[in-house]
Order: structure tokens, then C-alpha cells, then sequence
């Protein structure tokens, strides 16, 4: 009885493997369900935002209409035009001064050796004329400027004591040791103001630092040494961001023609490009 058992048990299992193996064989494998696109409408282009909708931005000196007007007209530098270099004060205002500073002149002689202008000068502000924009235009119709160079630099300074006091208690030192340290940075800015449509085409930023260890003798005036120190040797660099910028405007030209390609070397004369010669700078 027990044999009987085990063969009906082995019986049963074979005809159950048999049956599985069969209806693997006969099946199909399973497919992916194929799904139809929803049906969805296309999302709506965001509108470009072209007003202005702050209702406090409106109060200026110019209309809505006008500022669009300013903003749609193309911006270039008119050929064979006259261009002033003029130092200015706070607001703008023209600097009455004895003009010692040696910057306006080198922008000067850069602008006009750039071959942009027609002609290229510093301008005299004691002619009569009034302070701010109104008296810039005033001068720049005497000297028939279509643009003005408004040139400023501002500083800031700081001094204080350093470690040298230490030999403050040897009284011989306290007068020679460099105990004081002077600092000044300022800002020399260069900006294009077009007199004919009263709108400024750039502005250029130069930016100076130094900082020195002196005695406690006339440091007033060492801080202005400084000071034009630093200016004569940052004016070089304002002048070629300057004129940088100038020729730009002047690429932007309706009228302007493109720059000259330099020409081929002819095949077979296997001339050899020139070495680039290596220059030193030194940056403020």
C-alpha cells in the first residue's frame, strides 16, 4: 500500500509538470498596453511683459511715449563729428577749477588719435553758461561738440597708527618712524553724453587703490601725491576702456562698413606669420 502511494504522488506530480510546461509553450508572451494620447491642448505662450505697471515709476521728467520713443531709436556714433572733454563736479555740474588734472587731456589726445571724431578737445568751462545739463549743452554749442566726455573722479581716505608707534616712547622716533598709515580708493568715471539728444551712450568706471606708510609730517599733502599718483598712472587704461567702447558705437553704424579681412598670402610663397612681440604692464 505504501508503494502504491508514492506512485500515485509521483503520478500526479509528472502530469502536473507536463501541464505547466504544455501552457508555457502554447502562450503568447505578454505585451505592453498600447495607451492613446490624451487629447490635451497646448499650453499658452507667455505674454512678453512690454509697460511698465508701476503706477509710481510714471512721475519722471519724461512721458511713457517718449521713453519708448528714446528706447526704439538705435544708438551709433555719427560719423565726422566734434567731441568735447569736459571735467564736471558732483551732479554734474561743470568744474570751475584751475583745470590741473592731467586726465581730460589724455582722454582728449586718445578719442581724437582713435580716428572717431573730427576733431577732439577740452573745453574751457569759464565761459559764461549755466550749472548742470543746461550749461554742458550751452558749452558744447560754442565749441559745436555733438558730444561731451564728462570726466569726474571722486577718493575716500582713511589714515590711522600702526604698529611703528612702538618707538612713539623714544621720542626721536615718535617724529621719524612711518607711524601713520594713509589709505585712499576713488573712482575715475568717463561718460559719452549725446548733446544733440540729451541721452548718455556709457558710462566707464576706473577704479584706484593705494595705500602708503608715513611720518607724522604733512600728510595733507602726501595724500594728495597719492592721489595724482594715482591718477596719472590709472589714466591710460580709463582712456583705452574709453575709446573701447566708442569704437563699438561707431561698428554700430547704419552706414558703417565692416572690418577689412586681412588677405590671404598667395599659395606658394610659404611666408611664415610674424612672432607676437611681448608687452609689460603694470595695473593700478
Amino acid at each position: 500500500m505504501r508503494f502504491q502511494g508514492w506512485a500515485m504522488l509521483l503520478g500526479l506530480t509528472a502530469a502536473a509538470l507536463a501541464g505547466t510546461s504544455g501552457c508555457a509553450a502554447g502562450s503568447s508572451p505578454l505585451k505592453a498596453p498600447m495607451l492613446t494620447p490624451l487629447a490635451l491642448e497646448a499650453a499658452p505662450q507667455p505674454v512678453v511683459l512690454q509697460e511698465n505697471h508701476f503706477q509710481g515709476d510714471r512721475s519722471g521728467r519724461i512721458s511713457e511715449e517718449d521713453l519708448r520713443r528714446v528706447l526704439a531709436a538705435p544708438v551709433f556714433l555719427e560719423a565726422g563729428a566734434r567731441i568735447g572733454v569736459v571735467q564736471v563736479t558732483n551732479r554734474y555740474d561743470p568744474d570751475e577749477d584751475v583745470p590741473l588734472q592731467a586726465v581730460p587731456a589724455a582722454l582728449s589726445d586718445g578719442m581724437e588719435q582713435a580716428g572717431l571724431f573730427e576733431v577732439s578737445t577740452e573745453i574751457s568751462t569759464d565761459w559764461p553758461s549755466d550749472r548742470g545739463i543746461s550749461g554742458l549743452r550751452e558749452l558744447a554749442a560754442r565749441y559745436r561738440a555733438e558730444y561731451l566726455l564728462l570726466y569726474r573722479h571722486r577718493f575716500v581716505d582713511r589714515d590711522w597708527t600702526n604698529a611703528w608707534a612702538w618707538l612713539y616712547p623714544t621720542v626721536v622716533g615718535a617724529f621719524f618712524v612711518p607711524s601713520q598709515t594713509i589709505e585712499v580708493a576713488g573712482v575715475m568715471e568717463a561718460t559719452l553724453f549725446d548733446v544733440k539728444t540729451g541721452t548718455i551712450l556709457y558710462t566707464v568706471f576706473e577704479r584706484v587703490h593705494g595705500r602708503t606708510n608715513e611720518n607724522v609730517w604733512q600728510n595733507d599733502r602726501k595724500r594728495r601725491e597719492l592721489k595724482e599718483e594715482l591718477l596719472v598712472a590709472a589714466a591710460g587704461s580709463l582712456t583705452d576702456a574709453v575709446v573701447g567702447k566708442a569704437r563699438l558705437l561707431a561698428a554700430a553704424r547704419p552706414d558703417a562698413e565692416p572690418p577689412a579681412h586681412e588677405a590671404e598670402a598667395p599659395e606658394g610663397e610659404g611666408s611664415e606669420p610674424e612672432e607676437p612681440v611681448e608687452t609689460a604692464s603694470d595695473s593700478v
